[in-house]
């Protein structure tokens, strides 16, 4: 790639809203790969901009570091990402981001009526939760974690 089609650092920290320092956290975490002039600046592709933009949206979105890398990893570093490459991270996200808007809507269906940890400390648990049965299950809201009450 060209020199001139590179970008310095503040102007990729400035095109993706990001400072300077967090840029520099991603590259430490192998999120970019900046390539260094021979006086050691930093210089960066055009398609970083969209990298560091998606890294801002997955972390909102409450992924990982680590996670986000895992993703990223599938993309060219010697090219710009096309759709497709995109498409494959998308398809990735959204079965996780579907898995938790499905635990997060039994959550919410669920917290008016019993957090479901065994506490009985509620009337109603008794119905949910009679003579403690969940702690068998180990600790923690069992119920709202994913376990069923035995039927």
């Amino acid at each position: 790639m060209a020199e001139t089609a590179m970008l310095a650092i503040g102007t990729i920290a400035a095109r993706t809203g990001l400072a300077v320092s967090a840029v520099r956290y991603y590259e430490e975490e192998r999120l970019v790969f900046p390539v260094r002039a021979a006086s050691g600046h930093r210089h960066f592709r055009r398609s970083d901009i969209r990298r560091l933009s998606f890294v801002r949206i997955a972390q909102q979105l409450g992924f990982s570091i680590a996670d986000i890398r895992e993703q990223l990893r599938g993309l060219p570093e010697e090219r710009t990402p096309t759709k497709r490459d995109w498409e494959k991270i998308s398809t990735g996200f959204r079965r996780i981001l579907d898995e938790r808007i499905t635990a997060m809507e039994v959550l919410r269906d669920k917290l008016d009526g019993c957090i479901g940890c065994g506490c009985l400390s509620l009337d109603k648990c008794r119905l949910y939760n009679p003579d403690d049965a969940a702690h068998a299950k180990g600790s923690g809201p069992r119920y709202l974690m994913g376990d069923r009450p035995e039927t």
